[in-house]
């Protein structure tokens, strides 16, 4: 008798859900961070899942999500209760539902996967069900968390491998989705050889041997494909033009940084710390983070102390800042819209360009259902409630064309696509890291964004107001990073290729196309069930 079918009830079913969401807390960035892990955290579910009736195995997938997301976003409560000001009472049944949330995703895979490759009460399944269906079912559930309700993906598995360039190189062209397929692969292919299969179904036996055999060679073919890749990627890094850049770390505090008695003193020191950098070094570019200025420059007299500095030194700045535009409406009245921008100042002192945040956060930059939820407001009372920038256009001076991402704009890979296929040869990121606190959330964040310098084959500049601020480039090499909560200043030279990726053409479809593949799957299994 098979072990599984000796418990009774859904109690037992905490104990895989709970290991496979212990291990994935060890191997995600923030934490222990063991990246290997990934490799084998998933077998307790799986294994699981296919010898446990589809209910069961969604219980058991929602235990495994919530209990792993409560760990992986803990921070949620310094957000919202140390710097959104919500007691305990609000941010904390806010975590839970959002942790909850993501659970769903969880609950559906095991679910599925149980309805697909389960061998519950004597059901014959081929092994090959569990190894393939498994990656795609959990990919394309990831891209559908990625879009629903403005999408929230934060560190899906792939991101877990950011550490080891020589691992992440097949994201140019499947994309960081490739990877967590690959590490559900790798998971699902060990799950079926621990799993035992029986002989009477000699038709899923021939089907199952060529199958896992595909599942060998592609999980060697990818291993392949990024040691080859790697190579071939750090010979074009060497030829390539290169650009002097400074990120500046100003390390502000989030407490006082919007209050009016700062804002001079904030300006001050973001001042001293380029004026610095700029005395040994060639730097044609300087980089500040998200809302560097905490005013608006279109109507503050203290921009001109930045006007001077970029005169002075003869040196571009970028530097993020909120921003706003006045239309006329058609009966004479003013429409005002804000935006959470980016700025590009020239040399001259002159307004080069600007850019606004397309994705912005919800129920912190904007509050979806505003009059509905009153008692969230203290999370925009700080910084407004901005209106999302549609231009994906690069920002541009001499050789660099400059892809703008801000803030948690990192972890969407469609958005760092689009600039680049609109000719960015350099992706710059302007965040403000300070509302996680020191928590694991800033290592995740910077994880996420590695992998968008992989994907698109292009020099990414970090530039965080407490950390973490650096440099990465189109290998995903962190070469330079500040430590969190500290004032830093880093120089560094940067390489800027200019060519494009299957990721960029074709591969960013990866996500989507597994999750089409999951109702197809769904029927065609139905469809023999019913033959």
């Amino acid at each position: 008798m098979n072990l599984l079918s000796r418990f009774n009830g859904n109690g037992w079913l905490l104990l895989p859900g709970s290991a496979t969401a212990c291990l994935l807390a060890l191997a995600i960035p923030g934490h222990t961070g063991w990246w290997p892990l990934l490799f084998v955290a998933l077998i307790p579910l799986l294994l699981t899942a296919t010898h446990t009736t589809p209910g069961r195995s969604a219980w058991m997938g929602f235990v495994c999500g919530l209990l792993y997301h409560l760990t992986l976003l803990y921070w949620i409560l310094i957000v919202l209760g140390r710097y959104g000001r919500l007691p305990w009472w609000i941010s904390t049944p806010a975590l839970v539902l959002l942790a909850a949330y993501l659970a769903c995703f969880t609950a559906a895979f095991a679910f599925l996967l149980s309805r697909l490759a389960g061998r519950y009460r004597q059901r014959e399944r081929s092994v090959a069900l569990l190894i393939w269906g498994a990656p795609v079912l959990w990919v394309g559930l990831d891209y559908l968390k990625s879009i629903f309700l403005s999408g929230f993906p934060w560190m899906d598995l792939g991101y877990g491998l950011f550490s080891q360039p020589m691992l992440i190189q097949a994201a140019d062209l499947g994309g960081h989705n490739l990877l967590t397929f690959s590490l559900i692969l790798c998971n699902s292919l060990l799950a079926g050889i621990l799993s035992k299969e029986r002989n009477a179904d000699r038709g899923h036996n021939r089907l199952a041997k060529p199958l896992l055999l595909l599942a060998c060679c592609f999980l060697i073919g990818i291993g392949g494909y990024s040691v080859v890749r790697y190579q071939g990627v750090e010979g074009s890094i060497t030829t390539a033009q290169q650009a002097q850049v400074a990120v500046i770390q100003g390390n502000i505090d989030q407490a006082v940084k919007w209050s009016a008695a700062f804002k001079e003193a904030t300006v001050s020191q973001y001042l001293k710390l380029s004026q610095k950098v700029l005395q040994n070094s060639k730097t044609q570019l300087v980089v500040w983070p998200e809302t560097a200025l905490p005013f608006y420059p279109q109507r503050d007299a203290l921009v001109g102390r930045i006007f001077d500095f970029t005169t002075a030194n003869n040196t571009w700045l970028l530097t993020g800042a909120p921003l706003f535009s006045i239309t006329t409406k058609t009966d004479g009245s003013e429409l005002i819209r804000y935006y959470n921008g980016a700025l590009l100042i020239e040399p001259s002192g002159k307004m080069s360009g600007q850019h606004a945040k397309q994705h912005l956060v919800p129920f912190g930059e904007f509050v979806p259902f505003r009059k509905y939820l009153p008692f969230l407001e203290p999370l925009v009372v700080s910084i407004g409630d901005f209106t999302p920038g549609t231009s994906m256009e690069p920002l541009v001076l001499g050789p660099m064309k400059l892809g703008m991402l801000i803030c948690y704009e990192s972890i969407f890979p469609e958005i760092s696509r689009n600039t680049v296929v609109r000719g960015a040869n350099l992706l710059v990121n302007l965040t403000n890291d300070a509302w996680y606190g020191k928590s694991s959330a800033p290592y995740q964040s910077l994880s996420m964004a590695v992998l968008r310098a992989v994907e698109n084959r292009r020099s990414l500049i970090r530039a965080a107001n407490t950390g973490i601020s650096g440099f990465v480039d189109p290998l995903g090499r962190v070469t330079a990073q500040t430590a969190i909560f500290t004032e830093a200043a880093l120089t560094a030279q940067v390489p800027m290729l200019e060519q494009a990726t299957v990721f960029g053409r074709y591969g960013y479809r990866f996500g989507a196309a597994c999750l089409l593949l999951i109702p197809l799957l769904c029927l065609f299994f139905r469809r023999r069930r019913l033959a």
